[in-house]
């Protein structure tokens, strides 16, 4: 019973990491990365459809990203919805694909992406505490409903509180990982 509660509250951290690392890859480091447009829908057929269903996304150079659409006659859309997200870049269509050079990051520009991911980063610690807590108040009831004893009780909090550590451990060397990428250190 226990072994299930901190499986669960493994399982549910290490979701929280994997939507950290899928955050942290649409934020811009100044090189081209196809996961930067992730967040990018595109109107076509009548609904909003992500980029990456509508276009293959690639990157032949480091400063380029070409996206082709399957169907040009959405070409015109997938532009405006580019020019609309917040990625503050500057598509060129010639008719077939659109190419999108990646200019440099101003410094004012990589401290802004920084502080976005930091901020994500918060958001992940606080979702693994409230975790945390979860197991805690599952555990804390059994214990109550003398389910488990006191010791089992003891000793399920202090691997659950192992668990938090390790994962915010994590969750601080991917900042710290992306704050170098962003910076170009």
């Amino acid at each position: 019973m226990i072994e299930d509660i901190i499986s669960d509250v493994d399982e549910r951290m290490k979701k929280s990491i994997s939507n950290l690392q899928k955050e942290f890859s649409t934020i811009r480091t100044g090189r081209a990365n196809p996961a930067m447009f992730e967040g990018v829908k595109v109107e076509v057929y009548g609904t909003q459809m992500p980029l990456n269903q509508v276009a293959t996304i690639s990157c032949p150079e480091p400063r380029l990203v070409v996206i082709q659409p399957w169907d040009k006659g959405n070409i015109g859309e997938i532009e405006k919805s580019i020019l609309k997200s917040d990625l503050s870049v500057n598509p060129s269509n010639d008719g077939n694909i659109i190419r999108i050079q990646i200019p440099d990051l101003t410094e004012e520009r990589r401290k802004e992406y920084v502080k976005l991911a930091k901020q994500k980063a918060e958001e992940s610690r606080v979702a693994v505490r409230n975790i945390r807590r979860d197991g805690n108040d599952i555990i804390k009831e059994l214990e109550k409903e003398k389910e488990i004893s006191e010791d089992d009780l003891k000793n399920a909090q202090a691997r659950i509180q192992k668990l938090t550590d390790r994962f915010i451990e994590d969750i601080q060397k991917l900042t710290d990982n992306k704050e170098r990428e962003i910076l170009n250190i």
